[in-house]
């Protein structure tokens, strides 16, 4: 590694010129950080300074490459590994009643493996609430979060526990009081090591972006998506705009709900006002409620179904979520969930 006060000092005048960095030096960079050399100073200019000039594939390709070194694993096996998916967003778009963490126990209902990568969020109704809220154990080891996607079919890991060396970025992170690069990293660094995903992001311009990350990054299958009406999910309020990832490959789409027969749903009958809220509706699609809120899981869960194989394209997907949800299977995913997470171990 270079001399690292005179490589932090000329990576950080290049970003303050608005140039952005290679990905060697975006990852030795964020390297220096996870080792605790950056100062809050440092960090603090580091993030602000990407965030204004916006993130690049290269930089993401980079920071993604020296957390994913950090990162404390679940220890699965090899073939499990190779089915994983994750269905978590970048978050910082307007708060639904977090549809990602629904689709994720649809999708495993309908027999994919899944490693929820998630957190707490600034409404109170993150995933880790939700979960939490519904009788999973949030705090369970990476053993016993094998041991749910064994038994359960999925699991959830709570992000703070699974990147320690990210706390020295935390405090900074909470006083800048803005979207950073970290949001974009977070679903690029599952512990799960998950190489299928659908991904949702809440700024258009990084949807091409994270997909160009996610491709360089040995990715299997993806879905990036932003909707057009500002959720970080697959909308059957407005158009979404898609980006495809298979392999190498990297195309972009708009696709419209009425293309895969979902009629217009409105915002506001998507919105939970509460963790109490969203955890009602949590249930109440578990438990075969219709609805405008049913309606846009099984999008979801039909799109991570997609992705991680278990279906042939969009549309079979989505009658699979259906199935998953009207045969209670995805409601005994949760129930599996929650026994084999309280388990201890």
């Amino acid at each position: 590694m270079s001399d690292a006060p005179i490589f932090i000092h000329a990576a950080l005048a290049d970003l303050a010129q608005g140039r952005s960095l290679s990905v060697s030096a975006a990852e030795e960079i964020f390297e220096l950080m996870l080792r605790g050399v950056l100062d809050a100073g440092q960090i603090g200019a580091l993030l602000s300074l990407i965030e204004a000039k916006g993130a690049t594939a290269d930089e993401l390709v980079g920071a993604a490459t020296s957390m994913r070194r950090h990162v404390t694993a679940v220890p699965l096996s090899e073939s499990t590994r190779a089915r994983v998916i994750d269905t978590c967003g970048t978050g910082g778009a307007p708060k639904l009643f977090n549809v990602s963490t629904i689709a994720a126990l649809v999708a495993a209902g309908a027999g994919a493996k899944v490693v929820k990568h998630g957190n707490r969020s600034r409404t109170g109704r993150g995933s880790a609430e939700i979960m939490q809220a519904l009788g999973v154990q949030v705090e369970a080891s990476p053993e016993v979060q094998a041991r749910c996607v064994e038994h359960a079919g999925l699991c959830f890991c709570f992000a703070i526990h699974h990147h320690p060396a990210t706390r020295a970025a935390a405090p900074v992170r909470r006083s800048l009081g803005f979207p950073t690069i970290f949001n974009l990293l977070g679903p690029l660094t599952n512990p799960g090591r998950a190489s299928r995903q659908l991904l949702g992001v809440s700024r258009p311009e990084h949807v091409r972006i994270v997909a160009e990350a996610l491709s360089r990054l040995g990715c299997v299958r993806a879905m990036v998506v932003h909707a057009n009406d500002g959720f970080d999910e697959l909308s059957t309020t407005s158009a979404n705009l898609v980006a495809h990832v298979e392999g190498e490959s990297v195309r972009t789409v708009s696709l419209h709900p009425d293309q895969l027969g979902f009629a217009g749903a409105t915002r506001e009958a998507l919105q939970a006002e509460s963790l109490e809220e969203a955890v009602g509706i949590a249930r109440d699609v578990l438990h075969g409620g219709a609805g405008a809120k049913a309606e846009i899981v099984v999008l979801n869960a039909g799109a991570a179904l997609y992705v991680a194989g278990e279906a042939a394209d969009l549309k079979d997907g989505i009658d699979r979520a259906r199935e998953a949800i009207t045969s209670r299977k995805a409601l005994e995913r949760l129930d599996a969930l929650r026994a084999a997470s309280n388990q201890g171990g």
